[in-house]
């Protein structure tokens, strides 16, 4: 029996894996999730690494990162050994380097205007306020009933993180795996194709749809996790 730690990404929180946690315990498997302090303005990386690093329960956990969770993991495993480090559908900041940093050199990560349906606030803090832009982005395979009930679910997301530079100039010990969805409007597979091995030195295993496959394809994301265990 494998334990997942499940690290969400931007404006999410613990609720966005009720799909998947099942799906992991059907195949004998554990999960354990929380919320980060994204809402928390005095928050940033290492405070988001810190919601996490104490519910590690031993050396065999798997940490599964999403999007901005892929910048966390590294992180807790830096301080906290782990088995695995599961990069999915990843926001992934370089070495030594803040995410801000990096975009230039990651340009074509996505196509996708973020800022479309987005209310950003005075104090560096931005809200998804048009459900239907929120849906597009994050949950456009998602049937009706699920991608209304995720967008309403959204969180408030303060930016400090953004301009934090990497403080690791090596990856944690532990393997490094990715998982990567085809039609993901926000980390493109042209990218994830080309950048993954090489910032991760994995290749990445690829499945359908969007951006929240454990969501959309909560099974098919957990055999993909559990395959070779």
């Amino acid at each position: 029996m494998a334990t997942f730690v499940l690290v969400h990404g931007s404006w999410h929180g613990a609720w966005c894996w009720d799909r998947l946690v099942p799906e992991l315990e059907s195949r004998g498997h554990q999960a354990i999730t929380m919320d980060l302090p994204i809402d928390d303005p005095s928050a940033g990386l290492a405070e988001y690494a810190e919601a996490v690093v104490p519910l590690i329960p031993d050396e065999s956990a798997i940490l599964v990162g999403h999007s901005l969770g892929a910048s966390v993991i590294p992180l807790v495993a830096a301080q906290r050994a782990v088995q695995r480090m599961v990069f999915l559908c990843p926001v992934i900041r370089r070495l030594g380097m803040s995410i801000a940093e990096g975009a230039p050199l990651d340009a074509d990560v996505s196509t996708y205007d973020l800022s479309k349906g987005r209310t950003f606030y005075d104090d560096s803090s931005s809200a998804w306020t048009d459900v239907a832009a929120a849906i597009a982005a994050f949950f456009p395979d998602c049937d009706a009933e699920t991608a209304h009930w995720a967008a309403s679910r959204l969180r408030r997301q303060y930016w400090r993180y953004w301009e934090e530079p990497n403080p690791l100039t090596s990856w944690p010990s532990g393997e490094r795996a990715a998982i990567v969805c085809t039609d993901d409007n926000l980390v493109g597979i042209s990218w994830a194709r080309r950048r993954i091995p090489e910032l991760l030195g994995t290749t990445p295993v690829e499945l359908p749809g969007g951006h929240s496959p454990f969501l959309s394809w909560p099974a098919d994301l957990a055999d993909a996790l559990v395959a070779d265990l």
